[in-house]
């Protein structure tokens, strides 16, 4: 008998909420996290704005700040984010069998703190020897050691695993944008296996920092609206001219169906489809035809044994870029043929910005929350029509839609490309989730 995947909580950290509710409320008064940054000085830079999480504190969460004020951004979004989707499903004092949870992220290589790096720098040139070796030794008098694995990308995982109790498999996925979603089909997967019986799954990560910044402006990826950064990220718009980095986390626990009755969990929904698929193309540009995206939707479809009619609403990668947009709604066109032109398409970065390894969970998150309410995010900014962006991109304002499948898409650097598909949770109609993954 094939196992049923189902959502029993979530939890999530973004510019425009820091719970589940906040984004909820963001998302449908049409509230944009873009801002001038915060968190260094930019004023020099091409790329002056960003869309930062806001009043975070570890202490929303339960956690002494101290604790972790040591820790990157990206840690302490995904231990807000884990904790709370994990209260969410009624787990946080885990009496289950600890072997069969296990922990999936998708979290990115955070940056050092920008500050250590200039004083290595300076004392380096202080010391007037900038060979490699003095340049390691003034590292080492500024580098706390004891910190050092902070920075490693799996540590969001390991301490949310000791934090919650999992001593099941835990993995981490580095696959550039699509890390969270892949993090989460591959999570659901261990399911759908027998390996666990229940997993955090998700991301975080935040490139907002002096080198973030400097490569993906060097790669001319980023708005440079800075004058109006609310109305910077324009994705499908005529006139897009890049994305707006940003940041947070998104995190669920998915169970067995079975496991989740048994322990009378509230079921938020059912991951009914996943694909993943491979450019093989370039590594800063989607196949032009958008082979890879296409080919990650039809396995989600052929996963979830539905039909192109069968999806009600996309949340689509749509960052805003000139390529990735016009690529995205041609890769929509050949999944789903005409039907591609019924189904309403809205791209939250327009709101969220560009979470990059974290995108995918947070606009899982966003769909859950369009599952639940029978209400879909608009895009915002998308003011211009563009002859290569012809689909339903639900401009402006929130659209009342009472979906049943949802999917969302993601695309990333790379070639890389993941789909997801969620589904309203029935439990007299099976027969609509048909398990076995995708190859």
């Amino acid at each position: 008998m094939t196992r049923r995947i189902v959502v029993t909580g979530m939890g999530c950290v973004t510019p425009i909420g820091n719970s589940i509710s906040e984004l909820k409320t963001g998302l449908y008064s049409g509230r944009i996290g873009v801002r001038h940054l915060s968190l260094f000085d930019a004023s020099s830079f091409p790329v002056q704005i960003a869309a930062e999480v806001q009043n975070w504190d570890m202490s929303a969460c339960g956690e002494d700040p101290r604790r972790w004020n040591s820790t990157p951004r990206q840690t302490q979004f995904a231990i807000g984010a884990g904790l709370e989707a994990a209260r969410h499903a009624g787990i946080s004092d885990w009496q289950g069998s600890a072997e069969r949870f296990g922990v999936y992220l998708g979290c990115g290589e955070p940056f050092a703190d920008f500050q250590t790096f200039v004083r290595t720098v300076h004392d380096s040139l202080e010391s007037g020897d900038c060979e490699p070796s003095a340049f390691l030794q003034n590292a080492l008098k500024v580098f706390n050691p004891e910190t050092e694995c902070e920075f490693e990308p799996d540590m969001p995982g390991i301490h949310l695993a000791s934090m919650l109790g999992a001593e099941g498999p835990i993995a981490n996925c580095i696959a550039a944008c699509v890390s969270s979603t892949q993090a989460i089909g591959e999570a659901a997967r261990m399911i759908e296996q027998n390996e666990t019986d229940i997993m955090l799954c998700g991301g975080a990560h935040s490139t907002i920092h002096p080198f973030g910044l400097t490569g993906f402006q060097r790669l001319s990826a980023l708005s440079t609206h800075n004058a109006d950064p609310q109305s910077a990220v324009r994705p499908f718009d005529a006139d897009r001219d890049g994305f707006v980095i940003g940041e947070g986390a998104g995190m669920f626990i998915i169970e067995d169906l079975e496991h989740a009755l048994a322990r009378g969990a509230e079921i938020l929904g059912e991951v009914s489809g996943y694909g993943s698929s491979q450019d093989a193309y370039r590594v800063t540009d989607s196949h032009p035809e958008g082979r890879g995206t296409t080919a990650a939707i039809g396995q989600a479809l052929a996963s979830a044994k539905m039909n192109p009619e069968d999806i009600h609403y996309i949340n689509a990668h749509g960052t805003g870029t000139v390529l990735n947009d016009r690529v995205e709604t041609l890769a929509i066109k050949h999944a789903f043929g005409q039907q591609a032109y019924r189904i309403p398409v809205s791209s939250t970065k327009s709101m969220l910005g560009h979470a990059t390894t974290a995108c995918g969970a947070i606009e899982l998150a966003v769909s859950l929350i369009s599952l639940q309410a029978g209400v879909i995010p608009p895009t915002l900014n998308h003011d211009t029509p563009d002859a290569d962006c012809d689909l339903d991109y639900v401009p402006h304002t929130p659209r009342e839609l009472s979906c049943r499948h949802i999917l969302t898409n993601n695309i990333g650097f790379g070639g890389q490309n993941a789909a997801l598909i969620v589904s309203r949770y029935d439990d007299r109609s099976p027969a609509y989730v048909a398990p076995g993954w995708a190859a």
